[in-house]
């Protein structure tokens, strides 16, 4: 079961919605998870950078090339396949952007699909299954029917600011659903402290002693938003023990970076690379960017001491990297060394997020050479680069883009 979970980030690469045939205009199908990228320009006078403007086009171009009429998101790099990743940033990214139609389609499509049941029909509970498409009969449907704790997270958030932004009440009412039972069935009480794990229990317990975590799947600004709606659960134990799994699982690496996956010793108390010959891998790569953009919401939504001391620390030897030769390999081993020569214009926009807010000048640096020349028409890289759209996009919204009275309701 370990094994069906992997895949939601590039590696190496009741009513039914009329859903399996991708938009007739399908954009290239060729890979693309990284980028070669040419050497910077000498520097010149600075212009201002319209992120507003950037993130208002690449949402529209976004909803034409990836998102169907009926709010099926297509992932054009892995079969034409959906997630519930995919279906969960579309919905964060519409209520962002005050889309209340693009909101309701994505949802309702989910809801449609995306429900877990068993053998005889029955639902199991109000979580997504986290992949849909076409299996090996060429039939369309879910095709593993596990979830994945980090899109159900996201489309919690995503509900709940759809309830205080819309004055919907249904949208607050699937919030609690799915929230009950991502405590019930994906987070587990070790010596008191409770933990969010990246799935279901059989998948990602190997032992009685071992949790299999992913960094990247811990969302802090999120779990203070459950807080102040669901008084039935300790949402607040979880923003505690992200922050220690962030801050000792980042010591595991030789140069204090976060992995993909980490395995946590419940016994011994201490966190170590998974085994050489999982799939899972303890590196740093396309999951673990993702824990820049995480921790980077909760500092500047909530103003979170411990989410600016984390990425102060986590990110020095990118800072360092930086600093020496101006580009980032897209892997570095738990050793610190670089696995690959190519870069990640989905590292980039992830590590802006954090970088604008402690280091300014090197965010900017970041976004003029390795963001800016990436991007074309709404698009970064290129027209099937679904994964780099989404972390583009998050990595840039600008601070500002989220009203404070939906953060923290009067």
């Amino acid at each position: 079961m370990l094994l069906s979970l992997w895949g939601c980030a590039p590696h190496q690469l009741s009513r039914r919605s009329p859903t399996p045939s991708p938009p007739q205009s399908s954009p290239s199908k060729t890979p693309s998870v990284y980028r070669e990228y040419p050497e910077p320009e000498a520097p010149q006078t600075a212009l201002p950078i319209d992120e507003s403007g950037i993130i208002a086009e690449s949402w529209t171009v976004y909803k034409e090339k990836f998102i169907q009429k009926d709010g099926r998101v297509i992932d054009y790099e892995a079969s034409d396949r959906s997630t519930s990743e995919g279906q969960a940033y579309g919905m964060l990214r519409a209520v962002i952007a005050n889309d209340p139609t693009t909101f309701a389609l994505t949802l309702e499509w989910s809801q449609n699909n995306l429900k877990r049941s068993g053998t005889n029909g029955t639902l199991e509970d109000q979580l997504w299954v986290w992949k849909w498409g076409r299996d090996q009969s060429g039939n369309w449907g879910a095709i593993d029917r596990n979830f994945a704790s980090d899109a159900d997270i996201d489309a919690a958030t995503a509900l709940i600011l759809a309830y205080r932004r819309w004055n919907r009440p249904e949208y607050l009412d699937l919030a609690l659903i799915k929230l009950e039972d991502l405590w019930n069935l994906s987070t587990k009480e070790v010596r008191g402290k409770r933990y969010l794990l990246p799935g279901p229990v059989a998948a990602f317990v190997p032992s009685p002693s071992i949790l299999y975590l992913n960094p990247s799947y811990l969302a802090p600004f999120s779990f203070r938003l459950f807080a102040q709606v669901d008084p039935n659960h300790d949402w607040l134990s979880l923003v505690d023990s992200s922050y220690q799994v962030l801050r000792e699982s980042s010591q595991v690496s030789a140069v204090g970076l976060p992995s993909d996956w980490i395995a946590f010793d419940t016994e011994t108390g201490q966190f170590q690379p998974l085994p050489p010959d999982s799939p899972l891998k303890s590196s740093y790569s396309f999951d673990a960017y993702r824990v820049w953009w995480r921790v980077a919401w909760d500092a500047a939504w909530f103003n979170t001491p411990e989410a600016f001391s984390y990425l102060g620390t986590a990110t020095q030897h990118l800072q360092s990297l930086w600093r020496s030769s101006s580009k980032l390999p897209a892997r570095i081993d738990i050793q610190g060394k670089p696995t690959v020569t190519y870069e990640a214009t989905s590292q980039y926009a992830m590590l802006y997020s954090a970088l604008r807010l402690i280091e300014p000048a090197m965010a900017r640096e970041l976004i003029e050479q390795k963001l800016i020349p990436q991007y074309q028409e709404g698009i970064w890289d290129d027209q099937s680069a679904y994964y780099t759209q989404n972390l583009a996009w998050l990595g840039l919204l600008p601070t500002t883009a989220i009203d404070r009275n939906l953060l923290n309701p009067s």
